[in-house]
């Protein structure tokens, strides 16, 4: 089967979060020069070029020749998630021109200007300091050989023996224990630890040599960090020979330390996420839907170039170059005004089924399978599929993946139908209620949740406390 590359280029504008399709359409206004952004006030209807001068546009190639196939048209298409996934706001694509006829600064760019600049890295900041860290050479470089093995959460995780087999001239073991126990004494407190229990034990030395009393803390990470995870506070107070109320206290104060010493240095890149939709209720009740793309730059072709092809003067190599153009802009425009209808008639279903979670949050998510909003938008599953990937929808409830919407579930004692996300809130809720001095085992849990008409098994309620992060009852209880 042969696709046309109108077709392909379609499902690639139709896949991109609203992030994506500004930096797709940066890249086409730098590399299609009769592409021009739209100014306020300027109609948007632009002269048609003449029929005679354009070919059929779902048939013409985009970047290659005929004679290729299209080959690289399907290579882009195979490309297209790998360019476009979940890292899509670190693209390389480059940045819409300031416009030379109005001097508009560009909004991006002005963007760009004013973030704070780049965090240093962990790696970067133990250099910096073990600089200044005066030892005979050999110690110096096995110093820098520990640190360039030191990972984001600042632990040193692989064995010395291995790390001394990696060294070129191979230091004694000596050598090595003197240059790790210097690398513990940089900031942040706890690097270079090679495990949970030496982090914390480095930073209770710093508390320690600060003159506070942290013996209790101490014998508590070298002793019993088995029984601290799995909750066994009577036991610990009776093999300590110390009150249930000073083991909780010093629990309290092992909460403040850091487990993850690296992540306090550097920059953690946060993706932004930029909704495709706002969607809420009016005073009647009704659903209102407002796709927010009002940042995405509207198109036009350039009137300029519309008369250079329809001159007779014009040369024409010079001709079918613009032309080639002309036809690239054009679909370009359909491809984003096809998604943009997409979306929006996809939303508009979507909260036709869940509008009840609008008022009442996720335990009111219905069941919805992608082919229930196909059948109602009229197109194949996998364009719905492709309308909802990396798309988030903004609520009254807060911003949400348009996907989230989109669940298998169960029936109620009553008849009606939940969705699995529904039974998940509903758990989380029960959970958060329970008494804490006797938390709900699965069973329980599985119990209480037949009250509320949600008849799941123990086996289910376990599955999705564990999505949920929730620690099995012993683990919740409070002393």
């Amino acid at each position: 089967m042969k696709l046309a590359p109108r077709i392909i280029q379609a499902m690639e504008i139709l896949q991109l979060p609203v992030l994506a399709l500004q930096e797709r359409i940066d890249a086409e206004l730098q590399s299609n020069p009769v592409l021009e952004v739209q100014q306020p006030g300027v109609d948007e209807e632009a002269t048609p070029v003449r029929e005679e001068e354009t070919l059929d546009r779902g048939e013409q190639a985009m970047v290659v020749d005929e004679d290729s196939g299209n080959s690289q048209d399907f290579e882009r298409l195979a490309e297209f998630v790998d360019e476009y996934g979940a890292e899509f706001a670190n693209s390389d694509a480059p940045m819409r021109r300031r416009s030379a006829d109005t001097g508009e600064r560009d909004r991006k760019m002005d963007a760009m200007a004013n973030a704070p600049a780049a965090g240093i890295s962990l790696n970067d900041y133990l250099m910096d300091q073990w600089k200044f860290i005066e030892v005979d050479e050999l110690v110096k470089r096995t110093g820098k050989h520990l640190i360039n093995n030191i990972d984001d959460d600042g632990f040193l995780r692989t064995p010395l023996e291995e790390l001394i087999r990696t060294m070129s001239d191979a230091p004694e073991t000596a050598v090595f224990a003197r240059a790790l126990k210097l690398v513990q004494s940089l900031d942040p407190p706890g690097v270079g630890a090679r495990d949970i229990k030496e982090c914390l034990l480095l930073q209770l030395a710093i508390e320690a040599e600060a003159g506070r009393d942290v013996s209790l803390e101490i014998e508590l990470v070298t002793n019993f960090l088995r029984d601290i995870e799995m909750n066994r506070l009577p036991q610990i107070a009776k093999r300590t020979g110390k009150p249930l109320d000073a083991i909780k206290s010093a629990l309290e104060n092992l909460s403040h330390l850091n487990p993850r010493p690296g992540s306090v240095i550097g920059q953690r890149n946060v993706p932004i996420i930029v909704p495709d939709a706002i969607v809420d209720l009016d005073d009647s009740g009704q659903v209102v839907i407002n796709m927010s793309d009002g940042n995405t730059p509207r198109l036009l072709i350039s009137k300029a170039y519309q008369r250079m092809a329809r001159d007779s003067k014009t040369a024409k190599d010079a001709k079918k170059f613009i032309m080639n153009n002309v036809r690239s802009a054009q679909w370009l425009m359909g491809a984003i005004d096809q998604r943009r209808q997409t979306v929006h008639r996809v939303i508009v279903e979507v909260f036709r089924k869940q509008k009840e979670f609008l008022e009442s949050g996720q335990e009111a998510l219905k069941p919805l399978p992608m082919a229930d909003i196909a059948n109602k938008v009229g197109v194949h599953v996998a364009t719905v599929s492709r309308a909802v990937a990396g798309k988030h929808v903004q609520t009254p409830r807060g911003i949400f993946p348009l996907r989230m919407f989109f669940s298998g579930g169960t029936t109620t004692a009553e008849g009606d139908d939940v969705s699995w996300d529904a039974v998940k809130a509903k758990l989380k809720e029960v959970v958060d209620s329970e008494d804490k001095a006797k938390p709900l085992n699965d069973d329980q849990l599985a119990q209480e949740l037949s009250k509320h008409g949600i008849d799941i098994a123990r086996r289910t309620v376990a599955k999705y406390r564990k999505l949920l992060d929730i620690p099995p009852a012993r683990k919740r209880r409070q002393y």
